[in-house]
């Protein structure tokens, strides 16, 4: 397998394809696994993991990291790949809030916003610079540092919330 400069195995046409089911099959699961009866309504896990308090707006921010990751290797530019990035930030930073946040994960669909950008890259692939190793793992930091942050807000807004209760 032949890598690319970035030093992330690049992947053969068999396995951009499996790549690609798999991503497919993440964000069906993550943002419309269940179809609301009667009505166009879909909802994942991802809004759902989304309402653990403290806790689940950092794992819905790692699990949409996963599909940026695959997105590089399956050679997405970093314009899209940045793109894909901010559809995950918004939506971890919205999703903090009680109410608004549970609202928003149900209808910004971080996830399949990003498939339909490597889908559309894929479907007409235009020349793109390659991605370095040192923008990845930027990217990838600066998401991990964000759903830390999402946790500590999280944690935060939690005890305002209880202390308030408890008056």
């Amino acid at each position: 397998m032949s890598q690319l400069p970035s030093g992330i195995p690049a992947l053969p046409g068999d396995s951009k394809a499996a790549s690609l089911q798999r991503l497919r099959t993440l964000t069906r699961l993550l943002d419309n696994i269940v179809a609301v009866p009667g009505t166009p309504i879909a909802i994942g896990l991802d809004p759902l993991i989304g309402m653990i308090p403290g806790i689940g707006d950092f794992l819905g921010v790692g699990i949409s990291a996963y599909i940026v990751l695959e997105a590089a290797r399956l050679g997405i530019p970093k314009a899209t790949l940045s793109r894909m990035v901010f559809n995950i930030l918004l939506d971890g930073f919205v999703g903090i809030l009680p109410f608004i946040g549970d609202v928003f994960d149900f209808t910004w669909k971080a996830n399949t916003r990003n498939l339909k950008l490597v889908e559309s890259h894929l479907a007409s692939p235009h020349r793109s610079e390659r991605i370095s190793q040192g923008f990845l793992i930027a990217i990838l930091a600066g998401i991990c540092i964000f759903g830390i942050g999402l946790v500590a807000l999280g944690v935060v807004l939690m005890r305002l919330l209880f202390a308030g209760l408890t008056r």
